[in-house]
């Protein structure tokens, strides 16, 4: 059987189209692959930390945030500053270094997510930084938005009225 010189052609062009997206799909697989690591293990990734993107989290240490414009110097810890781990918790450096300032919500022991690579410096250069603020999940305390209205109650006394005895919210 012999094969056509169009049919030829179109075969050599699928396949150089399959080739070259099996080639993309390939080396594009492992490019963006982000690992996500504590404080704690980065340590013990040896040589893997120096070659690859990573992201850690940790919690700001208070008093360590040094600010240049959009750059960022700062130490996280695995622990909250107010925790009794904290003085024994895994210490990082960090310096970012983006494009953008910091977000609003980076502050002191605030929770922090840092992308980039870990260098052979102990400094961890990132070049994405997110921040969560933490009193955003705390419940609300008495004096603070969107807490309840305190409710006092008021004495009863002989005289009979009909608001006497109910509880009525604090002005």
């Amino acid at each position: 059987m012999k094969i056509s010189g169009n049919t030829l052609r179109i075969g050599i062009a699928t396949a150089i189209i399959l080739g070259t997206v099996a080639w993309l799909a390939f080396t594009g697989y492992g490019a963006d692959k982000r690992y996500y690591v504590t404080i704690a293990e980065l340590g013990g990734l040896g040589d893997k930390a120096y070659h690859n993107q990573l992201r850690v989290e940790g919690f700001v240490v208070p008093g360590s945030i040094e600010q240049n414009g959009p750059n960022v110097n700062f130490v996280l810890n695995e622990f909250e500053s107010h925790s009794p781990k904290a003085p024994t918790g895994h210490l990082l450096k960090v310096a970012y270094k983006g494009s953008e300032p910091p977000p609003d919500t980076f502050k002191d022991n605030s929770q922090a997510l840092a992308e980039g690579s870990y260098g052979r410096d102990g400094v961890f250069h990132a070049s994405v930084l997110q921040a969560k603020c933490a009193s955003k999940y705390a419940p609300a305390g008495p004096n603070q938005p969107g807490a309840k209205p305190a409710v006092t109650a008021v004495p009863k006394s002989n005289a009979s009225t009909p608001s006497q005895g109910v509880a009525k919210p604090a002005a």
